[in-house]
Formats: structure tokens, sequence, C-alpha cells
């Protein structure tokens, strides 16, 4: 299937079928991250996943001749948009800490509501209407009303884990604003994503040096099945994918899209780790399916 290189301005086929892919993944690796947790540390964890996938993208970009250092006026937007990423995945990690998985993933999908409130300044054409915006609420209530139970339960400096969580989520949104405000919405999606982990990686590789991480050597073979999993399949590939879908989609409809992911990761839940598969599920399926449909019917 051919590769449309101009923007469009609804979903297609294509563009759905990269979004599922996606979000299938990004919920499974929730579920790799958590079991991985015991062997290595959470920071150490995001650290080496951008590493090994900002060498992975650069041997791929120079196979295939594409060109990511040049001196045209996207470097400070590219450090500007890896240190949000960073900055995100490291609020994500050390909030885990002190908060559920629950309650942080809830407050992790504000990001659509920042990339929707902060569109309609980049591009009039992306301006929700009153049933989008609707439909944004109904899909993250869904996924609120899915993970309720979490938020029931307290724990020790649990606030500082919200804080976090909820700072990711705006780190996300801003990420995306970032990278469509600026040169780096014209540029090639390997350019884009290369920018994001090759700053990544030092960012959450300093917070695991001042953490004081630290993993068993040698590894065993499940923490680099999990580090091949989120380097390979997760860092790289599914985070190409997502670039490209923001370089030729609309960014509010794509990003509506990631209330999926948190529903994919209790299901992966249920199905490997064992956990419930309640009602409240089924229902918050129905609230994103409906919401979804708010967002990019005509």
């Amino acid at each position: 299937m051919p590769i449309p290189e101009t923007r469009r301005e609804r979903l297609d086929w294509l563009a759905l079928a990269i979004i599922l892919a996606c979000c299938t993944l990004w919920g499974l690796n929730q579920v790799v991250v958590k079991v991985t947790l015991p062997m290595v540390p959470p920071l150490l964890q995001g650290g080496l996943r951008s590493t090994i996938a900002a060498v992975l993208l650069w041997a791929f970009a120079t196979q295939r001749g594409i060109r990511l250092f040049a001196r045209d006026g996207t470097g400070w937007p590219g450090v500007a948009a890896g240190v949000l990423f960073g900055l995100e995945f490291c609020c994500i990690y050390f909030g885990l800490q002190y908060t559920s998985a629950s309650r942080l993933v809830v407050f992790l999908y504000l990001a659509p509501f920042v990339v929707a409130a902060g569109m309609p300044f980049i591009s009039r054409a992306e301006r929700l209407s009153r049933t989008q915006i609707v439909g944004l609420a109904l899909a993250f209530s869904g996924v609120a009303f899915a993970f309720r139970e979490g938020l029931s339960a307290g724990a020790p400096n649990q606030w500082l884990g919200d804080t976090l969580a909820i700072l990711s989520g705006l780190l996300w949104g801003a990420t995306t604003l970032v990278v469509r405000a600026t040169r780096l919405s014209g540029e090639t999606p390997e350019r884009t994503l290369f920018y994001q982990l090759a700053v990544s990686a030092p960012v959450m590789l300093a917070g695991s040096l001042l953490a004081g991480e630290s993993m068993a050597w040698p590894p065993q073979g499940w923490a680099l099945g999990s580090l091949f999993f989120q380097a390979v399949v997760v860092a790289f590939a599914s985070y190409l994918g997502w670039f490209w879908l923001l370089r030729h989609y609309p960014a509010t409809r794509v990003s509506s899209f990631t209330f999926l992911t948190p529903v994919f990761g209790l299901s992966f839940g249920a199905a490997l780790l064992g956990e419930t598969l309640t009602v409240k599920l089924l229902l918050a399926l129905v609230g994103v399916a409906g919401g979804i449909w708010l967002v990019n019917r005509r």
C-alpha cells in the first residue's frame, strides 16, 4: 500500500491499522515493564530502551540514506521534544514506585486533552467541536471507570506518584504539540524519533544514576527479552509509526485513539498476569468506542 506524502484530514484504514497496532503494543508494554522491574530498575529500563532504539534507528536511517543530522532549524525543537519525552518516562517509571499502575495510567491519558486544547493555536483546521469534546470526555470517562478500583486504594506517598503521573500526561501532550508546532512537523518520522530517543536516553540514564539504581550482571534471559521488546518493537518500530501518523494525519484525532492503550493493558494483564476481567472493562470499551466515534464522525 503506498504511503501518502501529504497531510490527510481524516483517518483512513492505514492510519487505523497503525494506531491499533501501537495501542496494542503499548498496552502490552505496561505489563512487560511491570514484570521486569524486579530485575531491571525503572529508569534504567527506560534509558537502556532509548539507547538501544536510538542506535537501531541510526543504523536504519543510514542504510536507507535518511539524513539525521543537519543545521536546518530543527535542532532546538528536537532537543526540546527529546527532553520532554525523557522527562515523561522519568515521571512514569519513578511514579510507579509510589502509586499503582491503574492510577498512573488514568492520569497519563490526560495527554489527549492537552493536545486537543493546544492544537487550535497551531492549526485552526484541528479545532474541536462540542460533539468532539464530548467524545474525548466520554472516552476518558470509560478509562477512568475501568480503573476505578485503583483510585480507591491508598498508599504511603501516593500523592507524589499521582502528581508525577499527571505531569507525565502533560509532558506527553506537550511533546506532541512541540512536534506539530515546529519544523519537526515537516521532518521525516525517522529524524523526529531520533531526536527524542537520542536526547531522552541520557536524561533517563542520568536519572537512574542519581537514584542509585543498579541491576544484576549478567542479566537474566527474561530481562534481555524484555529490553528487546521495549527497544526494538515498542521504542523503535511503534514510535516510528506513531510519528509518521503525526506527520500525515490530524494530531487530535490520532491522539484520541490512545485511550485504547490502557484498555489493552488491562486485557493483557488479565490474560498474562491472571488479573480478573471484569464488567467494568467491558463498559469502558463501550465508552472508549463511543468517544472515538464522536471525535471522528463526519
